[in-house]
Protein backbone atom coordinates (compact mmCIF):
# COMPACT_ATOMS: atom_id res chain seq x y z
CA UNK A 1 0.00 0.00 0.00
CA UNK A 2 1.04 3.46 -1.15
CA UNK A 3 0.32 6.32 1.47
CA UNK A 4 1.27 10.09 0.77
CA UNK A 5 0.32 13.09 2.68
CA UNK A 6 0.71 16.43 1.96
CA UNK A 7 -0.55 19.68 4.43
CA UNK A 8 0.53 23.21 3.85
CA UNK A 9 -0.31 26.56 5.54
CA UNK A 10 -2.15 28.99 2.95
CA UNK A 11 0.53 31.48 4.68
CA UNK A 12 3.74 30.96 6.72
CA UNK A 13 2.17 33.22 9.06
CA UNK A 14 -0.38 31.84 10.06
CA UNK A 15 -0.59 28.18 11.48
CA UNK A 16 -2.39 25.40 9.58
CA UNK A 17 -5.93 24.54 10.55
CA UNK A 18 -6.29 21.50 8.64
CA UNK A 19 -5.59 17.77 10.00
CA UNK A 20 -4.51 15.05 8.10
CA UNK A 21 -3.87 11.38 9.23
CA UNK A 22 -3.57 7.55 7.80
CA UNK A 23 -3.93 5.03 10.09
CA UNK A 24 -3.04 1.25 10.07
CA UNK A 25 -4.32 -0.97 13.24
CA UNK A 26 -1.98 -3.28 15.08
CA UNK A 27 -3.22 -6.27 13.13
CA UNK A 28 -1.88 -4.90 10.16
CA UNK A 29 -5.84 -5.50 8.70
CA UNK A 30 -7.26 -2.66 7.12
CA UNK A 31 -6.85 1.20 7.34
CA UNK A 32 -8.23 4.76 7.87
CA UNK A 33 -8.37 8.24 6.48
CA UNK A 34 -9.07 11.54 8.27
CA UNK A 35 -8.90 15.16 6.76
CA UNK A 36 -10.53 18.01 8.11
CA UNK A 37 -10.22 21.79 7.38
CA UNK A 38 -10.55 23.88 10.06
CA UNK A 39 -12.87 26.74 9.53
CA UNK A 40 -11.07 30.24 9.81
CA UNK A 41 -12.66 32.53 12.56
CA UNK A 42 -14.31 35.57 12.13
CA UNK A 43 -12.22 38.80 13.35
CA UNK A 44 -15.09 38.99 16.44
CA UNK A 45 -14.28 36.01 17.70
CA UNK A 46 -15.81 32.56 18.57
CA UNK A 47 -16.97 32.03 22.44
CA UNK A 48 -13.87 29.72 22.63
CA UNK A 49 -10.58 30.19 24.43
CA UNK A 50 -8.89 27.94 22.18
CA UNK A 51 -7.78 28.16 18.11
CA UNK A 52 -8.65 26.35 15.42
CA UNK A 53 -5.99 24.17 15.03
CA UNK A 54 -6.10 23.15 18.88
CA UNK A 55 -9.62 21.99 17.94
CA UNK A 56 -8.59 20.14 14.72
CA UNK A 57 -6.08 18.11 16.43
CA UNK A 58 -8.32 17.17 19.15
CA UNK A 59 -11.00 15.93 17.05
CA UNK A 60 -8.77 14.38 14.54
CA UNK A 61 -7.03 12.55 17.25
CA UNK A 62 -10.20 11.22 18.34
CA UNK A 63 -11.52 10.36 14.87
CA UNK A 64 -8.00 8.35 14.03
CA UNK A 65 -8.12 6.37 17.24
CA UNK A 66 -11.81 5.86 17.29
CA UNK A 67 -12.25 4.62 13.18
CA UNK A 68 -8.85 2.44 14.08
CA UNK A 69 -10.58 0.69 17.08
CA UNK A 70 -13.78 1.04 17.04
CA UNK A 71 -14.71 -1.44 14.24
CA UNK A 72 -17.88 -2.01 15.70
CA UNK A 73 -19.17 1.38 15.23
CA UNK A 74 -20.35 3.12 11.83
CA UNK A 75 -18.75 6.22 10.69
CA UNK A 76 -21.45 8.66 12.08
CA UNK A 77 -21.39 7.20 15.47
CA UNK A 78 -17.64 7.96 15.38
CA UNK A 79 -18.07 10.91 14.55
CA UNK A 80 -20.61 12.10 17.08
CA UNK A 81 -19.00 10.32 19.75
CA UNK A 82 -15.61 11.96 18.09
CA UNK A 83 -17.97 15.60 18.52
CA UNK A 84 -18.96 14.72 21.94
CA UNK A 85 -15.44 13.93 23.31
CA UNK A 86 -13.73 16.96 22.16
CA UNK A 87 -16.78 19.17 23.18
CA UNK A 88 -16.18 18.01 26.31
CA UNK A 89 -12.66 18.99 27.04
CA UNK A 90 -13.55 22.51 26.50
CA UNK A 91 -17.24 22.83 27.83
CA UNK A 92 -16.19 24.02 30.96
CA UNK A 93 -14.27 26.93 29.69
CA UNK A 94 -16.06 28.48 26.24
CA UNK A 95 -19.79 28.73 25.14
CA UNK A 96 -19.97 25.55 22.67
CA UNK A 97 -23.17 27.45 21.87
CA UNK A 98 -21.76 30.24 19.55
CA UNK A 99 -22.89 29.51 16.09
CA UNK A 100 -18.29 29.92 15.05
CA UNK A 101 -17.39 28.13 17.97
CA UNK A 102 -14.46 26.16 16.72
CA UNK A 103 -15.52 23.51 13.90
CA UNK A 104 -14.37 21.58 10.44
CA UNK A 105 -15.40 19.90 7.42
CA UNK A 106 -14.40 15.90 8.01
CA UNK A 107 -13.70 13.52 5.44
CA UNK A 108 -13.42 9.64 6.92
CA UNK A 109 -12.75 6.43 5.02
CA UNK A 110 -12.34 3.49 6.72
CA UNK A 111 -11.20 -0.32 4.91
CA UNK A 112 -10.87 -4.08 5.57
CA UNK A 113 -10.03 -6.71 3.41
CA UNK A 114 -13.72 -6.72 2.18
CA UNK A 115 -15.40 -3.15 2.58
CA UNK A 116 -14.35 0.44 1.95
CA UNK A 117 -16.52 2.99 4.03
CA UNK A 118 -16.79 6.50 3.77
CA UNK A 119 -17.84 9.58 5.26
CA UNK A 120 -17.76 13.51 4.06
CA UNK A 121 -19.48 16.52 5.90
CA UNK A 122 -19.02 19.96 4.26
CA UNK A 123 -16.69 21.09 1.65
CA UNK A 124 -13.67 18.88 1.41
CA UNK A 125 -13.76 16.22 -1.18
CA UNK A 126 -13.02 11.95 -1.50
CA UNK A 127 -12.36 10.85 -4.83
CA UNK A 128 -12.10 7.01 -5.24
CA UNK A 129 -10.80 5.37 -8.27
CA UNK A 130 -11.42 1.95 -9.57
CA UNK A 131 -9.28 -0.63 -10.85
CA UNK A 132 -10.29 0.11 -14.28
CA UNK A 133 -9.28 4.01 -13.57
CA UNK A 134 -12.65 5.13 -13.26
CA UNK A 135 -12.88 8.34 -10.94
CA UNK A 136 -15.92 9.31 -8.31
CA UNK A 137 -15.80 11.96 -6.79
CA UNK A 138 -18.20 12.00 -2.77
CA UNK A 139 -19.53 15.67 -1.83
CA UNK A 140 -21.60 16.74 0.51
CA UNK A 141 -22.46 19.81 -1.70
CA UNK A 142 -25.04 21.95 0.25
CA UNK A 143 -22.49 24.90 0.94
CA UNK A 144 -22.20 25.44 -3.27
CA UNK A 145 -26.45 25.07 -3.64
CA UNK A 146 -26.93 27.91 -0.84
CA UNK A 147 -27.89 31.58 -2.76
CA UNK A 148 -25.43 33.64 -2.87
CA UNK A 149 -27.58 36.09 -0.60
CA UNK A 150 -26.91 33.47 2.12
CA UNK A 151 -23.34 34.15 2.86
CA UNK A 152 -22.08 36.87 4.50
CA UNK A 153 -18.94 37.28 2.30
CA UNK A 154 -17.40 35.24 -0.71
CA UNK A 155 -17.45 31.29 0.89
CA UNK A 156 -17.61 32.44 4.20
CA UNK A 157 -21.44 31.59 5.58
CA UNK A 158 -22.86 33.61 7.65
CA UNK A 159 -24.50 32.31 11.31
CA UNK A 160 -28.01 31.87 9.67
CA UNK A 161 -26.87 29.45 7.35
CA UNK A 162 -24.67 27.36 9.02
CA UNK A 163 -25.35 24.39 10.82
CA UNK A 164 -29.29 25.02 10.73
CA UNK A 165 -31.88 23.30 8.44
CA UNK A 166 -31.86 24.33 4.79
CA UNK A 167 -27.76 25.59 5.17
CA UNK A 168 -24.78 23.01 5.65
CA UNK A 169 -23.29 21.86 8.12
CA UNK A 170 -19.75 21.32 9.90
CA UNK A 171 -18.40 19.17 13.10
CA UNK A 172 -18.57 22.12 15.56
CA UNK A 173 -20.04 20.98 19.13
CA UNK A 174 -23.12 19.18 18.49
CA UNK A 175 -23.20 15.25 17.70
CA UNK A 176 -26.29 15.29 15.73
CA UNK A 177 -24.61 16.42 12.89
CA UNK A 178 -23.21 12.62 12.39
CA UNK A 179 -26.41 11.99 10.96
CA UNK A 180 -25.87 14.88 8.22
CA UNK A 181 -22.64 13.10 6.96
CA UNK A 182 -22.94 12.20 3.21
CA UNK A 183 -21.86 8.42 3.80
CA UNK A 184 -21.80 4.73 1.67
CA UNK A 185 -19.72 1.60 0.97
CA UNK A 186 -18.26 -0.64 -1.60
CA UNK A 187 -16.78 -3.46 -1.82
CA UNK A 188 -13.09 -3.32 -1.22
CA UNK A 189 -11.84 -4.51 -4.97
CA UNK A 190 -13.90 -1.90 -6.30
CA UNK A 191 -11.18 0.94 -5.01
CA UNK A 192 -8.13 0.82 -6.36
CA UNK A 193 -6.77 4.34 -4.62
CA UNK A 194 -8.56 7.19 -3.01
CA UNK A 195 -7.67 10.67 -2.25
CA UNK A 196 -9.35 13.10 0.21
CA UNK A 197 -8.98 16.84 -0.09
CA UNK A 198 -9.49 20.01 1.43
CA UNK A 199 -10.60 22.68 -0.55
CA UNK A 200 -7.48 24.30 -0.76
CA UNK A 201 -6.30 21.93 -2.64
CA UNK A 202 -9.53 21.08 -4.68
CA UNK A 203 -9.20 25.13 -5.86
CA UNK A 204 -7.26 23.15 -8.80
CA UNK A 205 -10.57 22.09 -10.26
CA UNK A 206 -13.56 24.04 -8.35
CA UNK A 207 -11.66 27.51 -8.63
CA UNK A 208 -9.38 27.28 -11.40
CA UNK A 209 -10.71 24.79 -14.06
CA UNK A 210 -7.38 23.48 -14.93
CA UNK A 211 -9.30 19.87 -14.88
CA UNK A 212 -11.97 17.64 -13.83
CA UNK A 213 -12.07 14.98 -10.80
CA UNK A 214 -10.48 12.34 -12.84
CA UNK A 215 -7.08 14.61 -14.03
CA UNK A 216 -6.72 16.15 -10.81
CA UNK A 217 -6.44 12.59 -9.14
CA UNK A 218 -3.75 11.81 -12.09
CA UNK A 219 -1.92 14.50 -10.93
CA UNK A 220 -1.68 13.55 -7.67
CA UNK A 221 -1.13 9.40 -8.51
CA UNK A 222 1.57 10.20 -11.35
CA UNK A 223 3.15 13.31 -9.83
CA UNK A 224 2.19 13.24 -5.89
CA UNK A 225 0.00 15.70 -3.96
CA UNK A 226 3.18 17.81 -3.25
CA UNK A 227 2.27 18.55 -7.46
CA UNK A 228 -0.51 19.37 -7.07
CA UNK A 229 -0.33 22.14 -3.97
CA UNK A 230 2.56 23.50 -5.73
CA UNK A 231 0.58 24.00 -9.52
CA UNK A 232 -2.34 25.69 -6.82
CA UNK A 233 0.01 28.05 -5.38
CA UNK A 234 0.92 29.33 -9.04
CA UNK A 235 -2.46 29.86 -9.51
CA UNK A 236 -3.41 31.66 -6.50
CA UNK A 237 -0.32 33.81 -7.17
CA UNK A 238 -1.11 34.58 -10.58
CA UNK A 239 -4.23 35.84 -9.98
CA UNK A 240 -3.82 37.65 -6.65
CA UNK A 241 -5.05 41.24 -8.19
CA UNK A 242 -7.27 40.21 -10.88
CA UNK A 243 -9.33 37.54 -9.01
CA UNK A 244 -10.71 36.65 -12.17
CA UNK A 245 -11.68 33.65 -9.84
CA UNK A 246 -15.03 33.86 -8.16
CA UNK A 247 -15.41 33.00 -4.59
CA UNK A 248 -12.50 32.92 -3.30
CA UNK A 249 -12.27 34.74 -0.18
CA UNK A 250 -8.58 34.06 0.40
CA UNK A 251 -5.55 34.87 -1.69
CA UNK A 252 -4.44 31.16 -0.46
CA UNK A 253 -5.60 28.70 1.68
CA UNK A 254 -4.35 26.08 4.03
CA UNK A 255 -4.30 23.10 1.35
CA UNK A 256 -4.16 19.18 2.28
CA UNK A 257 -4.20 15.77 0.13
CA UNK A 258 -4.23 12.27 2.13
CA UNK A 259 -3.39 9.82 -1.09
CA UNK A 260 -3.83 6.08 -0.76
CA UNK A 261 -3.25 3.67 -3.37
CA UNK A 262 -3.85 -0.36 -2.76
Amino acid sequence: MRTEVVSEPGTPDRPNEDFAGVGVPASGQGGCLIVLDGVTPPEDGTGCLHSVPWFTARLGGALTELTVSAADLTLREILARAIRRTADTHGDTCDLSHPRTPQATVVLARWSAETLEYLVLSDSALLLRSPDGAVTAVLDDRLDRLPRSSLASDAIADATVRNKEGGFFTAAADPSVAARAVTGSLPRDRVGALAALTDGATRWTEKFREGDWAALFEVVAARGARALVDRVRELEAADRQERAFLRRSKTHDDATVVYVEF
